[in-house]
């Protein structure tokens, strides 16, 4: 972890730094920060569609009763994408420019389903059906509300009744 960080807050901005400087150096001063400032812009402006575009898809495939993983994914790598592209520099703004191309969105998309597939069966989570109802277990814990430690107010099948008072 020690070593992400230290690549994004001290490796990052000195490789931008000495890329300014050079680009700089070729078309001068005004022109380079011109550029810089065009490319935060049409960046967030792409980044905004294209995920109003997502957004969109999440709701449709919510509303046809579907997991959305693919366009979750897709969102955090806009946002990513977004992040990259306001930041000054030419460097973060291929990688965030990269990540507004669909086929490599759809590319490391692929790979994070993958990984999360992965970890999520090798949590050591099981669920299994018992006679009244489903009961979750993890790594042998029983839970609150499994079939033994039913709740001992008055309890007819599935509803719990009870008094509540509001206290405001």
């Amino acid at each position: 972890m020690f070593r992400l960080l230290f690549v994004l807050f001290i490796v990052v901005p000195i490789i931008e730094i000495t890329v300014i400087m050079q680009v700089g150096e070729i078309l001068g001063v005004w022109p380079t920060v011109a550029i810089v400032i065009l490319s935060a812009w049409l960046g967030a402006k792409y980044v905004r569609q294209q995920g109003i575009a997502t957004l969109q898809s999440v709701q449709g495939k919510m509303a046809q009763g579907e997991m959305p993983s693919n366009e979750i994914v897709t969102g955090l790598m806009l946002l990513v994408a977004g992040v990259l592209l306001v930041t000054p520099g030419f460097v973060t703004d291929i990688f965030g420019l990269s990540l507004l191309i669909p086929g490599v969105r759809s590319a490391i998309a692929a790979q994070v389903q993958k990984n999360m597939k992965v970890n999520q069966f090798s949590a050591g989570a099981s669920f299994h059906q018992a006679s009244q109802g489903n009961v979750y277990e993890h790594e042998g814990q029983q839970q609150p509300f499994s079939q033994e430690n039913k709740p001992t107010s008055h309890h007819h099948g599935e509803t719990l009744e009870g008094e509540f008072q509001r206290k405001d």
